[in-house]
């Protein structure tokens, strides 16, 4: 009994040492698409700043992350999750974000202008002080009072989907 306790406190040292010493990466971890492709994901990561202009990260998890003042201008993130992000501030002009779980995400004070957000569930997100100009919310689900402030402010044609931004948050 004695040898039993004493191996069990052994393995758990051991398993100890093993997990202090094991690497912490602040980079992405990396899921794979298909054969050979790579899916960035970003969850809980600290991505503050960071220049994404054009990237195709769809697919992608940037769900938990701080991603404030980041430029995913023109990127492909459509099909992710962004559940509980932070993007306040970030540049999203030209975004293609159909298909998205993007539910309690801050877009406080984001670039949404000709973005294409088809599909969307964003219920419990902040979109105060955004700027929506050509933005596409076709199907979005949106939380009533977000819709009804977004309207007060929507204008423009999307350029991708030829939708009209008060046409597609269906704006009385």
């Amino acid at each position: 009994m004695k040898f039993y306790v004493f191996f069990k406190y052994i393995l758990s040292f051991l398993f100890s040492i093993l997990l202090i010493s094991a690497p912490a990466f602040a980079g992405a971890n990396v899921a794979v698409k298909g054969e050979g492709d790579e899916v960035p994901s970003y969850v809980r990561s600290n991505i503050t700043g960071f220049d994404f202009h054009g990237e195709d990260l769809h697919l992608s998890s940037i769900a938990g992350a701080v991603a404030r003042d980041a430029d995913f201008s023109d990127v492909d993130l459509h099909g992710t999750t962004l559940t509980l992000s932070d993007l306040k501030g970030s540049n999203l002009n030209g975004i293609d974000l159909t298909d998205t779980l993007s539910d309690r995400v801050n877009f406080q004070k984001t670039d949404l202008r000709n973005a294409v957000l088809v599909n969307m569930i964003a219920s419990g997100s902040s979109f105060a002080g955004a700027q929506i100009n050509g933005a596409d919310f076709t199907f979005a689900i949106l939380d009533s009072e977000d819709q009804r402030n977004l309207c007060k402010i929507a204008e423009g044609v999307n350029p991708t989907t030829g939708v009209a931004t008060r046409d597609s948050l269906e704006c009385s």
